[in-house]
């Protein structure tokens, strides 16, 4: 069976090479096992591997899996699936829809080219670090601690930082913090855009996502609040790092806007 292939980089900084987030995209013809979809992900070794199939005019099925499990949201391979659909024709009308385990997700394409991401609010409530976790990211004492929803069947902890130079400089222990079993995005007002974050996720088989979409689904409405306002810039600062704009939907919705580069276009032999 042949399937065609692309890497796309979703959420590049600017014009900056080597940035954003790669993802695969896979077109299916029919359904496979879910042991193969892992294997091709594991075989691609990204973050995540993205497979879309056909289910009528602008509307595909849509399933993300890391290397080591499927989960229930990603935004950069979103981002990147609809982005290679637009680029190579398949997309007749102003929107590409997906069926997935987080619902319909649209994407639609301004003028400029970029993309816009309709996505779920993932929520958040106030909670304590911890203790494992705060010692495997060494970042001190952090301003405030949350719990996050659990969308990809892990806790999840969101650590407010003071300021960009924090975020940037932590350097966890990786090991530690896959013994904790908890997934940790960290954020701080920005230098030069509203806010900044970065994304542990060991327990999930990758140490530092690059540029997060699902995680900008709670950093956002925070970032709202905060702030005050409801159109924000962000970016994400580890060491592949990546940009967007993010604004309040209807309905607790959060809009995603950026773009995905093409990298490379194939064809994987299954």
């Amino acid at each position: 069976m042949e399937l065609a292939y692309a890497e796309l980089h979703a959420f590049p900084d600017g014009d900056r090479p080597h940035s954003g987030n790669p993802a695969g995209v896979l077109a299916l013809h029919c359904d496979l096992p879910d042991a193969d979809l892992l294997g091709l992900a594991r075989s691609n070794n990204l973050s995540e591997t993205a497979y879309l199939k056909d289910l009528g005019p602008d509307l595909w099925s849509l399933r993300w899996f890391t290397p080591e499990l499927e989960v229930d949201l990603c935004g950069h391979a979103t981002l990147a699936s609809a982005a290679w659909l637009f680029d190579t024709g398949r997309v007749s009308g102003e929107c590409a829809r997906f069926d997935t385990r987080s619902g319909r997700l649209e994407v639609s394409r301004l003028q400029d080219g970029r993309l816009v991401m309709d996505f779920p609010a993932v929520s958040f409530e106030r909670s304590v670090p911890v203790c494992a976790v705060a010692q495997a990211l060494g970042a001190g004492a952090p301003e405030a601690v949350f719990d996050v929803e659990r969308i990809h069947g892990y806790r999840y902890q969101m650590f407010v930082l003071k300021d960009e130079n924090v975020v940037a400089s932590l350097t966890p222990d990786f090991s530690a913090l896959a013994r904790t079993g908890v997934n940790v995005v960290v954020t701080a007002p920005g230098q030069t855009s509203d806010f900044v974050s970065r994304f542990f996720c060991p327990a999930a088989g990758i140490n530092e996502d690059p540029v997060t979409g699902s995680a900008h689904c709670t950093l956002a409405p925070y970032w709202f609040d905060r702030l005050g306002r409801t159109e924000l810039t962000a970016r994400q600062i580890g060491p592949r790092p990546g940009a967007l704009e993010i604004r309040a939907g209807l309905r607790r919705r959060v809009l995603l806007v950026g773009r995905a580069a093409r990298y490379l276009d194939g064809v994987i032999r299954l």
